[in-house]
């Protein structure tokens, strides 16, 4: 697990996510996808940059398919943004870190 990234499942993801009092960023990923891999090193150093405002968290969707069904996962990398238990925002795909950055600004 990455530094400041935190490794959620299906069983935790309501208590790490849904019931979390600052806004959490859900990486949803997997070991094989090469955009994933692309993308980390950028969420990591947000989770540095951004230490105690939001929550970042990484979901493998081969491990854990119900919370990626359940939010409609169809592509990977997808990030959501959870703010009070709700979807704020999403990004799909390998992006900017100035992208990533705009998102959590409004969010924090």
């Amino acid at each position: 697990m990455a530094e400041g990234v935190l490794d959620i499942d299906d069983n935790g993801f309501e208590a790490e996510v849904l019931q979390s009092d600052i806004p959490v960023l859900v990486d949803f990923w997997a070991p094989w996808c090469g955009p994933c891999k692309a993308i980390a090193p950028t969420v990591e150093q947000l989770a540095k940059d951004f230490s105690g405002q939001i929550k970042f968290t990484k979901c493998n969707v081969d491990d854990n398919p119900i919370t990626p069904a359940k939010y409609g996962i169809r592509a990977i990398p997808t990030l959501i943004f959870f703010k009070g238990g709700e979807i704020a925002d999403q990004i799909t795909g390998m992006v900017a870190k100035a992208k990533l950055e705009e998102t959590i600004k409004k969010l924090v």
